[in-house]
C-alpha cells in the first residue's frame, strides 16, 4: 500500500506537471515571443524553482489538501482514502491531458477528496468548509482574472501600438545662481515616445530604445512568475498526500514531487500548450504582458493566504479577458475548456467512491 501511494503521488505529479508546466508560457509561445522548446525549458526551470521554494511560502496548502478539517483526523489519514483520492485527481488530470484540456489539478484533488470522503463516511463530509475554504476561491478566481484581463486590453488600446521608440533627451542646459561670484550648470533631460523616423531625427539621445523589445523582455519574465507562482501553489497540494500518509519527510515530498513535475512537462505538454497558445484567442506582445501579470499576481496573492485557487483557471480567465475585449476570442474552445471545468470535479469525485470500495 505504501509504495502504491508513493506511485500514484508521483504519476499525479507527472500529469499536473504534463497539463499545468507550461501555461505560464502560453501567451509566450502564442504571441511568438519564444519558440516552443525554448518556452518549455523556461517553463519548467520556473516551476522547479517555485516548488522548491513552496516549503516556505505556502505551508498552509500542506494541511489544506491533506482532508483535515474537511473530514476527522482518522478517515484523513487513512491509506487507503489518501491513496483513492490520489488515484481519482491522476487519472483525471491524465484524461484532460490527453484530450489537451487544460484542467484544474486543484479541482481534481478536491473531486477526490468528496468522493472519498463520501465513501468513506458521507456523514462526515464538513461541506460548509469544503464551501468557504475551497469552492469559493475556485469559483471567484476565474471570474476575477476575466474582468482584469478585458479592462487591462480597453486600457492598452489607449496607446498607439506605432509609437514604439523611446528616447532619453537632454534638454538645453540652464544657470542657476548659486551665489553671487559662481553658477551653476544644470542639464535636464525628457522622455521622448514617437514613431522609429521621428526619433531617427532627434540629435545624440542619451538613451534610446524599443518598446517592443522591453515588453518582450517583461513578457517572458511574467511567464517565469507564473510558473513560479504555480510551483509555490501546486506542490504542497501534492505533497500532501505523501505527508497525510507520514511515508516521506516533507522536504523530500517536494523534492520528487518537483521532478516528476519537470518530467511530465518536459514530456507530455504539448496538446495543453497547443490549446493555451493558439486556441483560445491569438494576441501581442502586450495583451501577452497584461495576461501574465495578471495571472501571477493572483496565485502568488492566494498562495500567500493558503487559498487554493486554479493557475489554470486564473490563466484561461485572464487570456479569456484579454481575446474578449481583443474581440478575438475563441468562443467554442472556450465552451470546450468550461465544459471539462464542470466535469472535473464529479469526474474525480465518482473515481475516488469507487476506488474506497475496491479498496
Amino acid at each position: 500500500m505504501e509504495i502504491l501511494l508513493i506511485g500514484i503521488a508521483l504519476f499525479l505529479s507527472f500529469g499536473n506537471g504534463a497539463n499545468d508546466n507550461f501555461k505560464g508560457f502560453a501567451t509566450v509561445w502564442g504571441s511568438d515571443t519564444l519558440s516552443y522548446r525554448q518556452a518549455l525549458l523556461l517553463a519548467t526551470v520556473a516551476t522547479v524553482a517555485g516548488s522548491l521554494l513552496s516549503l516556505f511560502l505556502a505551508d498552509g496548502l500542506v494541511q489544506q489538501f491533506s482532508g483535515k478539517g474537511l473530514l476527522p483526523d482518522a478517515i484523513a489519514n487513512a491509506p487507503q482514502f489518501i491513496l483513492s483520492v490520489g488515484i481519482a485527481a491522476a487519472l483525471t488530470v491524465m484524461i484532460a491531458t490527453r484530450a489537451g484540456l487544460p484542467i484544474s489539478t486543484t479541482h481534481a484533488l478536491i473531486g477526490g477528496l468528496i468522493g472519498a470522503g463520501l465513501a468513506s463516511s458521507a456523514g462526515d463530509v464538513r461541506f460548509a468548509k469544503l464551501w468557504s475554504s475551497f469552492m469559493l476561491p475556485l469559483l471567484f478566481s476565474p471570474v476575477a482574472a476575466a474582468a482584469l484581463g478585458y479592462i487591462a486590453d480597453r486600457l492598452m488600446r489607449l496607446r498607439s501600438t506605432a509609437r514604439d521608440c523611446a528616447c532619453v533627451v537632454a534638454c538645453e542646459p540652464a544657470s542657476a545662481a548659486v551665489s553671487s561670484a559662481a553658477t551653476m550648470r544644470i542639464t535636464a533631460t525628457r522622455l521622448v515616445i514617437a514613431e522609429d523616423a521621428a526619433c531617427d531625427m532627434l540629435a545624440q539621445p542619451v538613451a534610446r530604445f524599443s518598446i517592443a523589445r522591453v515588453l518582450d523582455r517583461l513578457h517572458i519574465l511574467s511567464a517565469g512568475l507564473i510558473c513560479f507562482a504555480r510551483g509555490v501553489n501546486d506542490t504542497p497540494k501534492l505533497a500532501a498526500l505523501l505527508i497525510a500518509a507520514h511515508l516521506i519527510d516533507t522536504r523530500m515530498s517536494i523534492l520528487l514531487i518537483a521532478v516528476a513535475m519537470a518530467l511530465g512537462g518536459l514530456i507530455f505538454a504539448r496538446r495543453v500548450a497547443v490549446t493555451m497558445s493558439q486556441r483560445v484567442t491569438r494576441m501581442d506582445h502586450t495583451q501577452g504582458v497584461a495576461a501574465n501579470l495578471i495571472t501571477a499576481t493572483l496565485v502568488l496573492g492566494a498562495s500567500h493566504l493558503g487559498m487554493p485557487v486554479s493557475t489554470t483557471h486564473v490563466s484561461v480567465g485572464s487570456i479569456a479577458g484579454v481575446g474578449a475585449g481583443a474581440h478575438s476570442l475563441n468562443w467554442p474552445t472556450l465552451r470546450n475548456i468550461l465544459l471539462s471545468w464542470v466535469a472535473t470535479l464529479p469526474l474525480a469525485a465518482g473515481i475516488a467512491w469507487v476506488a474506497v470500495k475496491i479498496i
